[in-house]
């Protein structure tokens, strides 16, 4: 049930600069706010299984067996975090991972934890525009699978001024939508882009023409994208600056052959200069740590 095979010590790095994020939160808040929320849209189990395969000894050593562990996801981080939320919402699509989440919860009875099956978009804007958000304040981790995110959503999550983002950003995913032969720019790509980064602006800003001659010799005017990864996650990051009041530079993330695969960002959505200095002061020793 609880298996939820997944990450690599890009993984662990995310999720403790999150979980520091939501302990100095808690802490800095706990006594300024009537209620303090964690918000995790894409949940999974709460748990995230690693295989540790087996290793042969060779002539001098012995062999290691295959080694199964089981570590914290965000979830059960932002349970055990104190001082405590007062609400935690997980939302989760996939049907096992929701049965997971809710065996978790079963072993916090006293607590206000609420698992939600649903899609993430949806769950978010429902859940947003029902509550009154004087006197709270919250974090949302946004990890999506893929590109998953609407604009819409990062919209509406600003609107109530009253949320911290970590908002983890699939740049592998963005340049696989992102062809570099604009040939194979299909609109479905473009739709996905369009839809998570709110325009289609990204067009003229990652592509250009390039002048030359044809096989014939005739003039021609070759097109391609020429963003690469610091200029695609720079052009994310003034994206989410037109909507959030604050957003710092990001930590990139790499996979186990050091290729850039995610952007993690902090968006602050409250516009108080109060609220971005703190909120500014803490991640940005939390990232640069």
């Amino acid at each position: 049930m609880n298996d939820h095979e997944f990450g690599n010590l890009s993984t662990d790095l995310k999720l403790s600069l999150v979980e520091r994020y939501l302990k100095a939160f808690t802490q800095a808040l706990d006594d300024k706010f009537s209620e303090l929320w964690y918000i995790d849209a894409f949940a999974g189990t709460g748990v995230r299984t690693i295989v540790h395969a087996a290793i042969e000894g060779g002539l001098l050593g012995e062999d290691t067996a295959e080694r199964i562990e089981q570590r914290r996801g965000s979830a059960q981080i932002a349970i055990d975090v104190l001082p405590m939320f007062d609400r935690i919402v997980l939302v989760e699509q996939k049907k096992r991972h929701y049965q997971a989440l809710l065996k978790l919860v079963s072993n916090y009875p006293g607590r206000r934890i609420d698992v939600v099956r649903a899609d993430a978009n949806k769950a978010i804007i429902s859940e947003l525009n029902q509550k009154n958000w004087t006197g709270k304040r919250a974090v949302m981790f946004l990890d999506p699978y893929g590109m998953a995110v609407n604009w819409s959503t990062l919209e509406a999550i600003q609107k109530t001024e009253a949320i911290d983002v970590w908002y983890l950003v699939s740049l592998s995913g963005i340049f696989r939508q992102a062809t570099r032969d604009p040939a194979k720019l299909s609109p479905d790509k473009r739709a996905a882009l369009v839809r998570m980064l709110g325009t289609d602006e990204w067009e003229q800003e990652w592509y250009e023409g390039r002048k030359g001659f044809d096989l014939l010799g005739e003039f021609d005017e070759a097109y391609q994208r020429t963003a690469d990864v610091e200029a695609i996650e720079t052009y994310v990051q003034k994206r989410l600056r037109t909507v959030f009041p604050a957003v710092l530079p990001p930590k990139r993330l790499f996979n186990d052959r050091g290729v850039p695969i995610f952007a993690l960002f902090l968006a602050i959505s409250n516009p108080e200069p109060k609220a971005i200095g703190l909120a500014k002061r803490i991640g940005n020793h939390i990232l640069k740590s």
